[in-house]
């Protein structure tokens, strides 16, 4: 086990996102309250040809620590020969396998949730990455199922190949992001299993974070979608209060925006147009402020309007 991450209490974990959870997103949540940041998802066949995208993708803020790295794939040799490039790479803690993405481009390639189709495959894949990495743990996120849910006996398999800790979302392939999260079928894979079992899906507010650690008896919530927009769910979650001061909303925001920049250079500005909308749902003149800041590309303009707007705004009732 990690030092730095231990399961005796609950762990809070960032979940990746396609083109939210980049390095500046995660060093923010990391720096206001998360145990644990991870990758967003890399083919392993991008790794092994050596994708400059995807290696830039795996780079970690210094704070990232621990790191995890989450790879997709459905081939036992592509896999390993990515595990053992990414052995190369400092600084990465864990190798998680991703079992559970829905998404169509990803499952024609028979991977993400197209490896809960084939039990065998998927725990052969486990064992290579378990066996192969030289990093302290090997964890799994997976869904309930495919088509149908057989989330039994998928936690047994990702235990049974060695992995170190599991990650379950709450829907099967078939729920996509819409469906109804099933929090007992998480309850009973936690009493199925001895490794630790983080509950993921639809966890967007404190209040339901400490709802579902309770219903489900998980050692940890992972959390995705409800941190956009709200990344101090962390910062809540850490220090144990529902109530979140706007000053350190506005910190966080604007901690946000100095990353991107610092990351991505003037091209961050544009990019942190999206998470200006998200930030400012609910608040007083965020439709002018949406609009104004399609139209910047200053980074001084742009930061100014912010930290103007997020340290007077006011909270629509």
């Amino acid at each position: 086990m990690l030092k730095n991450l231990s399961f005796s209490k609950p762990v809070y974990i960032l979940a990746p996102l396609a083109g939210y959870t980049d390095l500046p997103f995660r060093s923010v949540v990391k720096k206001f309250g998360a145990d644990l940041t991870v990758s967003e998802m890399l083919s392993s066949n991008a790794i092994v040809h050596g994708s400059a995208k995807t290696l830039h993708m795996i780079e970690k803020s210094p704070n990232e620590n621990p790191y995890s790295v989450q790879i997709a794939g459905a081939e036992v040799d592509v896999i390993k020969k990515a595990v053992e490039i990414l052995n190369e790479q400092d600084g990465i803690d864990i190798i998680d396998l991703n079992c559970g993405c829905p998404v169509p481009k990803i499952v024609s390639h028979g991977s993400g949730s197209s490896l809960l189709l084939n039990l065998p495959l998927m725990g052969e894949i486990i064992k290579t990455i378990k066996d192969t990495s030289n990093k302290s743990l090997t964890s799994v996120k997976i869904r309930l199922g495919f088509e149908k849910k057989n989330h039994i006996d998928i936690a047994k398999v990702v235990e049974d190949s060695g992995a170190d800790f599991l990650a379950v979302h709450g829907r099967t392939r078939a729920g996509k992001f819409s469906a109804p999260v099933d929090y007992d079928a998480i309850r009973e894979i936690k009493e199925a299993i001895k490794i630790p079992v983080i509950a993921n899906g639809d966890i967007d507010s404190y209040e339901k974070a400490q709802w579902v650690l309770e219903h489900t008896g998980a050692d940890g919530v992972m959390i995705g979608r409800g941190a956009i927009g709200a990344p101090w769910i962390f910062h809540q979650l850490k220090h144990g209060t529902k109530f979140i001061d706007n000053k350190i909303k506005h910190a966080i925001i604007m901690e946000h925006f100095d990353k991107m920049v610092e990351f991505y250079g003037a091209y961050g500005v544009v990019l942190f147009r999206k998470h200006t909308h998200t930030y400012s749902k609910g608040y007083r003149g965020a439709s002018q402020l949406r609009e104004s800041v399609n139209h910047i590309a200053d980074i001084k303009e742009y930061r100014n309007l912010l930290d103007e707007f997020f340290i007077n705004g006011e909270m629509v009732c």
